[in-house]
């Protein structure tokens, strides 16, 4: 591998092949950028490509090309577009400001302190906007994770995973804190600067409104935490009525009729019709009007004169209230007898004495239901037997 000998050679190479690592940067996230592509805009000059690779600018996967990791970073980094949250080096920033600080402590030499001085700063400067850029990414994906995200589950653990980054960013800020506040408070006594002291007023306001925007992202997270539970409780309620409806005994095991007669929503009303009223001046003035006129009265134009029936009195038999009765089939009952004695599901159904009589078609739908609904309470065996040419599975309680 070789390597750039000097920044001038580096950005001299950028700039010559800026229209291939343009085109290869905005398709970054696809893995099907060729090597006959790359040539095509090279014009055919291999030795153009090979030099990049060589200078591990890009990378060569078979027949297809990359950016490499460390210039893809650089790329997206100075875009502010990077969608991976860095904590790391916030850390790292942290270590180096406490290093260069114990250095500057026991160094004697004004030009070697002042160096250190410098690198101090410069790492205070990274922490703030590496901090504020983390948030950015930060809100921007769990945004992206809650509207674009299919699944659920996984959706649900990103926007965990997210929260933990929330977490690890506000004990960074914390730290942050403490090292000015606390930890090196005879550093920043003693170093007398006043480009530093800038520095510290700048970081302190940076991380004041990242602990303002953590706020909000928390009660973000959590309302779409919330959201995605009640979403998952309500696609598990419907596969149960799908269920129910499915097995048709939706309207047997649910109160779902007298729901529906309750409730008042403007969905189960029906639509309204508005009759529009045409004016009288476009009526009379508009000739495409009264041709219209003229074709319906055509229409309804007839010559038979219609002449209208009274109906025959009402029958008195027909004032008169009457009651009808239904009984119905507790199926839980019928289970739990079923349970209790330890036959056979179908000659239990046969023999058992229902609050109504029922007939033999009648009986087996009630042996077909049982074994739907209470399907774990039963022990479906593989041995079969038939009665009056109905097949059917023996059956025994767990």
């Amino acid at each position: 591998m070789n390597t750039f000998i000097s920044i001038k050679e580096l950005l001299s190479t950028l700039q010559r092949e800026i229209k291939l690592l343009s085109e290869m940067f905005e398709k970054r996230k696809s893995l099907s950028y060729k090597y006959e592509m790359a040539l095509g805009i090279v014009d055919f000059n291999e030795e153009r490509i090979q030099y990049l690779i060589n200078h591990s600018v890009i990378r060569q996967n078979g027949s297809f090309l990359e950016i490499d990791d460390q210039f893809l970073q650089f790329f997206e980094d100075v875009l502010e577009i990077n969608e991976e949250i860095n904590i790391s080096s916030i850390h790292t920033n942290i270590q180096n400001v406490k290093e260069n600080i114990l250095y500057y402590l026991k160094e004697n030499n004004e030009n070697r302190k002042n160096n250190y001085l410098r690198s101090v700063k410069n790492a205070l400067r990274r922490i703030g906007i590496i901090t504020i850029r983390n948030l950015v990414d930060l809100k921007r994906n769990i945004d992206n994770t809650f509207k674009n995200e299919p699944n659920y589950k996984v959706k649900k653990a990103k926007l965990e995973n997210l929260d933990k980054k929330r977490i690890d960013i506000t004990t960074l800020i914390e730290q942050t804190y403490h090292l000015i506040n606390d930890d090196e408070l005879t550093f920043f006594k003693t170093a007398v600067d006043d480009e530093l002291y800038s520095v510290i007023n700048n970081l302190k306001l940076q991380l004041n409104e990242c602990r303002h925007n953590l706020i909000d992202i928390q009660k973000q997270i959590i309302e779409y935490l919330n959201q995605i539970k009640y979403q998952s409780v309500v696609i598990e309620k419907l596969r149960q009525i799908k269920y129910l409806r499915d097995q048709f005994t939706i309207r047997a095991s649910t109160d779902i009729d007298k729901l529906i007669e309750n409730n008042k929503l403007v969905v189960f009303e029906a639509n309204p019709v508005y009759y529009i009223k045409l004016s009288l001046d476009n009526l009379t003035n508009n000739d495409e009007s009264g041709y219209s006129i003229k074709k319906m009265a055509a229409k309804l134009k007839t010559t038979k004169s219609i002449k209208a029936h009274l109906a025959p009195d009402i029958s008195e038999a027909y004032l008169h209230s009457t009651t009808e009765e239904e009984i119905q089939i507790n199926l839980e009952e019928v289970r739990n007898g079923f349970l209790a004695s330890g036959h056979q599901l179908f000659d239990f159904v046969l023999g058992y004495q229902f609050e109504k009589d029922l007939s033999f078609e009648e009986k087996v739908t009630v042996y077909c239901q049982l074994i739907s609904l209470y399907e774990a309470s039963f022990e479906v065996t593989d041995q079969f037997a038939s009665n009056q040419e109905v097949e059917y599975a023996i059956v025994f309680p767990k």
